[in-house]
């Protein structure tokens, strides 16, 4: 996928559910992984033609995993011209040694959002861009479904009140295909994961099974995704 491709997605998104509003000062998160990097260019692109002026900046949580390196993703921050704040945390070693938790996802994920807003909400920031692609979104949507027996999946704005931030997914329609083709096209400086249950989680499971899916039942990745936007689920304003 070329840029250009990548700003029409994002553009799309953005105007759909009007995302981003004058004067905004929005914080990345920067995991190191693909979709993340592949937010960083996205809003760089938009932001030099987009009506709305708005400005931001890319934060990492480092986790506390041993050889986690950002050295290249400051290097391409500093290229985009892009300011770059990686935040130190013992999440990792509270997780998988002082608790040694079973099942570890969600305990990190709340933790990791936890240092990203309060970070955002230091550096001045009123909204936080979250890197959830398309098939993130219709693979939460079949987790909620199997594990919680009920609909739900991330909505496309979302407002934490106790934080005062605002939650966007300006990636939500690019199918994570496309982002590894962007990857590969920008030979994006992506980080590998170190997480010990790195592609062992539930998540996994059900990536391979809406992969199979997909091939048994062409297009039915594509039909849940619209069944999503249409649905009139919790969170999800309708188009404009």
């Amino acid at each position: 996928m070329k840029l250009q491709q990548l700003l029409s997605y994002t553009r799309k998104a953005v105007d759909d559910y009007q995302m981003i509003q004058e004067e905004d000062h929005i914080a990345i998160g920067i995991s190191g992984g693909k979709d993340s990097l592949a937010l960083l260019y996205a809003l760089h692109g938009l932001q030099r033609f987009y009506p709305r002026r708005f400005t931001f900046e890319a934060i990492t949580v480092d986790l506390g995993h041993k050889n986690f390196r950002t050295e290249r993703i400051r290097e391409l921050c500093g290229q985009l011209g892009v300011s770059y704040t990686v935040v130190p945390t013992n999440i990792a070693q509270i997780i998988f040694e002082e608790r040694a938790e079973s099942n570890p996802c969600s305990l990190c994920a709340k933790m990791r959002k936890g240092a990203l807003n309060e970070t955002a909400k230091q550096h001045g920031c009123n909204k936080i861009a979250y890197a959830h692609h398309k098939d993130d979104l219709v693979e939460t949507l079949l987790m909620s479904l199997f594990f919680e027996g009920r609909l739900h999946t991330f909505s496309p704005v979302t407002y934490l009140d106790r934080m005062d931030l605002t939650v966007i997914r300006p990636l939500m329609y690019v199918p994570e295909k496309d982002v590894i083709g962007f990857q590969r096209a920008q030979n994006l400086p992506v980080e590998k994961s170190l997480c010990a249950v790195d592609g062992h989680t539930k998540r996994e499971e059900i990536k391979v099974l809406l992969r199979q899916l997909n091939q048994d039942y062409p297009g039915i990745r594509e039909r849940i995704f619209t069944a999503i936007r249409n649905g009139d689920l919790h969170g999800w304003p309708p188009l404009r």
